[in-house]
């Protein structure tokens, strides 16, 4: 003889494939900025002086756990940026739909930017996306992946895509064309989306 389910158990059972459902996407910390994982991410400045630009930047680890990135943009000798980048990671975002960031910035513009697996002139491509800061303000921004545009020093690339699943490094730029001092606290990159990553 078969044995009939329980009403209970088959509620409970629906109810946790609901649950299921209506669980928020797991997000994955790209970054969250603690001393030890700036010694493992291996970030590092690139200023414009890799093309004769006179840009200072640096970046510390200042108290709970934030990254600070200052320095002063100079357009003089063609230049006009400065970056924080990391060294050679692997992460696959595909299952995501974006990236969140949160910061305190100066009110001028930055940049999220990503290397991947794309080449051109057998260089790396970066994949970019601007964003506004509010001076003095913890503001948390989303950007979606499918707003992010290939990039080579300067030049956007329209034919190349963007592929999240082959990220193999993550940076910070700013190069907004106005000379002076810039500053930027980031408190963690992170995912946002559906699906999980890995």
């Amino acid at each position: 003889m078969i044995s009939k389910p329980r009403p209970s158990l088959i509620f409970a059972t629906g109810l946790t494939t609901l649950l299921q459902v209506m669980l928020p996407a797991q997000e994955l910390m790209l970054a969250d900025c603690s001393n030890q994982e700036a010694k493992t991410l291996e970030w590092r400045i690139v200023n414009d002086g890799v093309m004769g630009g006179l840009s200072k930047g640096q970046f510390e680890i200042i108290e709970n756990g934030v990254l600070k990135f200052t320095g002063n943009l100079s357009l003089e000798n063609n230049g006009g940026f400065s970056s924080i980048r990391t060294g050679e990671i692997q992460r696959n975002l595909a299952a995501a739909q974006g990236v969140s960031l949160r910061v305190k910035g100066d009110g001028r513009t930055y940049q999220l930017r990503f290397g991947t697996e794309a080449r051109f002139r057998g260089m790396e491509v970066s994949f970019l996306v601007e964003f506004p800061t509010q001076k003095n303000e913890w503001v948390e921004v989303k950007l979606p992946f499918e707003a992010f545009v290939g990039s080579f020093r300067g030049r956007t690339l329209k034919d190349y895509r963007f592929e999240p699943a082959k990220i193999r490094r993550m940076g910070l730029l700013i190069a907004d064309k106005k000379a002076g001092p810039f500053s930027l606290e980031i408190d963690w990159i992170q995912t946002y989306g559906s699906g999980k990553t890995q």
